[in-house]
């Protein structure tokens, strides 16, 4: 009779073992899949620059006074002339970037839309703090027979006149002046175009902090939820103590990959606002 109970106490201590292993491997086997398929974020808002050849003139007779104010007058004149195009507003810091150009080319002595020191066109304006879409730097050295005549010589070269009668542009900055060039009186001559950042909506710069805020807390969970998935498939549990620490890590598993996935879900959501947001800029900025 003993030795019927002590097997009947065996059977139903597999029993009990057999239930625990089971109910293991069940709950194993529904650890959910942590899905990867977000979009990769738009970060490029793109910025272009037109800088043509600088334009010389050969003509050694003294010019008449070149003015900021005539060359303006004369460029806004070709763009109404040449496709009814908007005028081109006058900019203090466009201005102010034509100037700086000016006496950079006097001082160091050269006829090139980029400095000695590596300074663009790009970069002249934004030091000035023009945040700029488009930018292009139109340069032109002689003595002209006024401004008409050096608006006309550069409508008369493809690369300067496409700047001319850009119809993204905006805004201008321009200045002239005569000094010493390659040992001989001369005039330079600068005009700065730009189509300004704030001419089209931006894309909301909080919300890409937001996403990146939540890459890095993604990254966190998955390398947590794989350590603990590495655990588990390591794991080889006996006892009943064991079973319970076991399937207490399961469900932790999928309460983090739970977890993840709704965060993947919203951060979806995020990122294709964002490059909506992208896409829109760019559309508007003609890119």
């Amino acid at each position: 009779m003993k030795k019927i109970l002590s097997i009947s106490a065996l059977v139903a201590v597999l029993a009990i073992l057999f239930y625990f292993r089971a109910d293991l491997l069940k709950v194993y086997k529904a650890l959910p899949e942590i899905s990867n398929n977000i979009p990769n974020v738009v970060t490029d808002i793109k910025k272009e620059i037109s800088a043509p050849v600088p334009l010389r003139s050969s003509r050694t007779t003294p010019a008449v006074v070149l003015t900021k104010a005539g060359v303006i007058e004369r460029t806004n004149i070709e763009r109404r002339n040449n496709g009814g195009l908007p005028a081109l507003t006058g900019n203090t810091k466009l201005n102010a970037a034509a100037q700086a150009k000016l006496k950079d080319m006097f001082a160091k002595q050269y006829f090139e839309h980029v400095s000695p020191s590596g300074v663009g066109p790009g970069d002249l304006v934004e030091a000035q703090g023009y945040d700029y879409i488009l930018s292009g730097e139109n340069l032109a050295l002689g003595n002209f027979a006024g401004d008409q005549d050096l608006v006309t010589a550069w409508m008369n070269s493809p690369g300067h006149r496409a700047n001319i009668l850009n119809n993204r542009y905006q805004e201008i900055g321009v200045a002239v002046g005569k000094g010493m060039f390659e040992g001989r009186e001369t005039w330079l001559a600068v005009q700065e175009f730009g189509m300004p950042i704030s001419a089209c909506p931006s894309p909301d710069k909080a919300l890409k902090v937001s996403i990146d805020d939540e890459e890095n807390t993604l990254t966190f969970l998955k390398n947590s939820v794989n350590a603990l998935k590495s655990e588990l498939e390591a794991g080889d549990p006996k006892t009943r103590k064991e079973f319970s620490e076991y399937n207490q890590k399961v469900d932790e598993y999928n309460a983090l990959a739970k977890q993840i996935n709704e965060l993947i879900d919203a951060l979806k959501i995020m990122v294709n606002n964002y490059n909506a947001e992208v896409q829109a800029f760019n559309i508007c900025a003609g890119n």
